[in-house]
């Protein structure tokens, strides 16, 4: 599950009405004309009608199967605009460090570190994205002139690389697309049920899956309110590893570097082929 997907960027639509709580009858006043002498009855005082309570959307565990409750989860992650991942994602070269918000509108910002190739931070507004990355970085993608690569560029974004297929993979990471397909993409057993728990707060249930190697994840989905996905972890094997989902639906903020602390992709190119 961890090891070959992340977490759908997808939502449940879940509104369950509350019933409108009911009010006591009025009885009818006497119509027939009071004695002479005699003040008549007041009228009586009307009874306030309770605001209704939303009800709580609740996972239903017990009747639904694993892989129903696996499709509410991916439901739910694809309908919401926004949402937080933090944490470490086992890959085939090693452990993937990240701390990433972004929304449907583009908007991304956040840091990860590439096993083998060093840290990065990445920003996007939908429109223009940038990477800075760590010294580590510049020397493994300077090559021979690493070194002087990582000195030339120490501490400035790069821009105007989107369309280089060598740095599309980067900028995947900023796509709620991205984590959607990650969830659906299944190569191991079908899931079995867990156990229900809290996560962050958060009350759960968990899915089993294992993949290709016999090797275990957990996926634990929210089981009040929107079913989203709280946390994905691989629980066995070498390459151990969770990544946990948070602040759906709230607002990603970015703030663009300033222009001279920017410098173009082609000319870095130039510049590194010069360096």
């Amino acid at each position: 599950m961890l090891s070959k997907r992340l977490v759908s960027t997808a939502a449940i639509c879940l509104l369950l009405g509350a019933g409108t709580a009911a009010c006591g009858d009025n009885k009818d006043s006497d119509k027939a004309a009071a004695p002479a002498g005699t003040t008549a009855a007041a009228a009586p005082t009307p009874t306030a009608t309770p605001t209704p309570t939303p009800t709580v959307a609740k996972l239903d565990t017990d009747t639904l199967s694993a892989k129903e409750i696996e499709q509410k989860a991916q439901d739910a992650v694809s309908a919401a605009t926004s949402l937080k991942m933090s944490g470490k994602i086992p890959s085939d070269d090693g452990v993937i460090t990240m701390n990433m918000a972004m929304d449907t509108k583009g908007d991304c910002q956040g840091t990860m570190a590439m096993p083998g190739m060093g840290s990065f931070e990445i920003i996007s507004d939908g429109k223009q994205s940038f990477l800075k990355p760590d010294a580590q970085f510049w020397k493994t993608f300077g090559g021979p002139k690493g070194d002087a690569v990582a000195e030339l560029f120490k501490g400035r974004y790069l821009t105007g690389f989107d369309g280089d297929p060598q740095m599309k993979p980067m900028m995947d990471f900023c796509k709620l697309t991205w984590v959607s397909e990650m969830l659906g993409n299944d190569k191991g057993t079908a899931p079995t049920k867990g156990t229900a728990g809290t996560v962050n707060g958060v009350k759960t249930f968990s899915l089993k899956e294992k993949d290709e190697k016999g090797e275990e994840s957990l996926l634990h989905v929210a089981t009040e309110g929107k079913f989203y996905p709280v946390r994905m972890e691989k629980t066995t094997g070498a390459d151990k590893g969770q990544i946990d989902f948070t602040d759906f639906d709230k607002p990603v903020t970015v703030q663009l570097p300033s222009p001279d602390n920017v410098i173009d992709y082609t000319k870095f190119q130039a510049k590194v082929k010069s360096a």
